[in-house]
């Protein structure tokens, strides 16, 4: 093998990927605005829920749990009558309405557990489950408040004080950014030298590189090399210009370590992607392809959740995947800022799986060689 042959065509793709416009866009795209929305617009969090309320008691109490409910969190409550309720809510104007009955603040003082009833659209997934949790909190919040101005309760034995580590103010942005910087690394890579690929045979330059002094070693190191390292230069600049300067997310480790940790994710999903590209004959069954991969690899990484809420046999399997490793190397340097000490493994664990990937995809595409030639 000769390191020119290797730098040379590496060269060539990058001239060819610099031609691909909507390639180009692609990239762009999701190492920017993808990167900004997925951070802002998560669907699990409450953001501007429409709530009703139905106050029949008229009192200092339900008028302050009536004031609880603001932005960005809930919209300014709409009062409504009982008959508007169940109209509003089936019209779909309404995610939550809230009945105070009669008597309630008088029920409250007297120590009678008084019930107030809250009817969801459940139809609205995200902001129902989250949004009840959110209400039923906030309604005992202010009765608890309100009761303790005018009876003199007892102080608790234990008063339990929360730390939050990591994320102090429990600002979604952190988790999201740095989440949708890690999905989009995995998919481009793939995407990238999977097209570059099947490029080649769509347009017969494949048939070309067989006749040059070339081997098939020389031509899939290069497309790893070239396309990867576009990808990691456009994972730098996202978490420079995006993630620290746009969403002003605090990094707390090393940025240089973790972008040794995304080479070696890189080495495995762009030789994941040359597999792909070999067994894919066209753009579109590369696309449907990537359905069945990318879905896996990003959902049961522990990125999206804990993987010890995943069933035992899930997450055996998964550690065979590159992204698992990824995700716990990432988080734990950006977010908890660990050494390389501490995320060794995972190191030990990407370069490993990146070997057998290489090493598979390798035959793979020789054999896919030999039946072009």
């Amino acid at each position: 093998m000769r390191t020119s042959n290797v730098f040379n065509l590496g060269i060539k793709e990058l001239r060819s990927l610099a031609r691909d416009r909507l390639m180009l866009i692609l990239i762009a795209f999701a190492f920017t605005f993808s990167v900004y929305v997925g951070a802002t617009a998560l669907p699990e969090t409450l953001n501007r829920a429409a709530i009703a309320i139905v106050d029949e008691d008229r009192s200092p109490l339900s008028e302050r749990i009536v004031s609880a409910f603001y932005p960005p969190y809930f919209l300014p409550p709409q009062m409504i009558t009982r008959e508007q309720m169940d109209a509003r809510m089936d019209a779909g104007l309404d995610t939550f309405a809230l009945y105070i009955p009669s008597g309630f603040h008088r029920d409250v003082l007297a120590g009678r557990n008084p019930a107030v009833q809250l009817n969801v659209d459940a139809t609205r997934m995200s902001q129902a489950f989250t949004g009840s949790g959110y209400i039923q909190a906030i309604v005992d919040r202010e009765a608890a408040a309100f009761v303790g101005r005018h009876q003199s309760g007892s102080t608790p034995p234990v008063e339990l004080v929360p730390r939050m580590r990591f994320n102090p103010t429990l600002d979604r942005s952190w988790f999201g950014s740095i989440i949708e910087v890690i999905n989009n690394v995995t998919m481009l890579s793939i995407i990238l030298t999977g097209a570059a690929l099947i490029r080649e045979r769509e347009h017969g330059t494949i048939e070309h590189l067989l006749v040059m002094p070339v081997t098939p070693v020389e031509i899939m190191l290069a497309k790893i090399w070239s396309m990867g390292l576009v990808v990691w230069l456009a994972c730098a600049l996202s978490l420079g210009f995006i993630v620290q300067g746009l969403l002003a997310v605090p990094i707390e480790g090393s940025v240089l370590l973790f972008l040794a940790g995304a080479a070696a994710h890189l080495f495995a999903t762009t030789s994941l992607g040359i597999f792909l590209g070999t067994a894919a004959r066209s753009m579109p069954q590369l696309g449907l392809l990537m359905i069945l991969v990318l879905l896996p690899l990003e959902m049961l990484s522990g990125g999206m959740t804990p993987r010890e809420s995943m069933p035992a046999v899930v997450q055996q399997i998964m550690l065979a995947a590159p992204t698992t490793h990824f995700v716990m190397l990432a988080q734990a340097i950006l977010y908890r800022g660990a050494g390389f000490s501490v995320v060794y493994p995972q190191f030990i664990a990407l370069i490993a799986i990146g070997a057998a990937l290489f090493v598979f995809s390798l035959a793979r595409f020789r054999k896919s060689l030999s039946e072009i030639g």
